[in-house]
């Protein structure tokens, strides 16, 4: 996270937000051989006391929780390259315009009868976005399928402590700097710019 408090402006409440309705991030795990990470849709609560999700059954991270574990979930939305020549500005530099919100806490293996309703949480979370959609549930699954697949997953659980966000979108330049930077991002299409750069663009006009 970047440690300038100019791209921390953003309350608990905004940064949970954010996570909440990106819903998917990078989990992270401390080993002795080195950090563990897994990429996994979420649900976060509604007060941001936890998020819950599950693994597949051979993912070394559950190998960890015989104990429950300090982890994270990193959460990123857009990001964007940012050219120097664009701020019409003297004297800067390239960088790189992104919002990341890490979730930490304290990583719970769940009990197996957990698992339907952390998966059901999961779907309705999505499938409530496609409307008018019918949403999909897990009654639509059989009985038998549904047993085969709940043998392969586990539900977890990220009792959550502490949230930091970072906005990063050009704040200490100046407005007009700011507002044309976000055109030259919008101006150009080619790949390798940023994942997500119009979300980027849209941030950054609302400053």
């Amino acid at each position: 996270m970047h440690p300038n408090k100019a791209y921390r402006g953003p309350s608990q409440d905004e940064n949970l937000s954010f996570a909440r309705n990106r819903g998917f991030g990078t989990l992270c795990l401390n080993h002795d051989d080195g950090p563990l990470l897994s990429h996994v849709p979420f649900v976060l609560s509604t007060d941001g006391s936890y998020a819950e999700a599950h693994l597949v059954r051979s993912n070394p991270i559950l190998k960890q929780l015989g104990d429950p574990k300090r982890a994270v979930i990193a959460v990123s939305g857009g990001d964007s390259y940012v050219s120097p020549d664009w701020y019409g500005l003297e004297n800067q530099v390239p960088t790189w315009n992104y919002v990341a919100v890490h979730l930490r806490g304290t990583l719970h293996q769940l009990p197996a009868e957990e698992l339907r309703g952390v998966l059901e949480g999961l779907s309705d979370q999505f499938e409530q976005r496609l409307l008018p959609k019918k949403v999909w549930t897990l009654d639509k699954v059989a009985d038998d399928a549904y047993r085969k697949l709940s043998m392969q997953i586990v539900p977890i659980r990220l009792d959550i402590d502490d949230v930091q966000g970072t906005w990063k979108l050009a704040q200490p330049k100046p407005p007009q700097a700011i507002a044309d930077a976000a055109d030259g991002i919008a101006g150009v299409t080619a790949d390798g710019l940023g994942l997500g750069a119009d979300r980027i663009v849209r941030l950054m006009r609302d400053l």
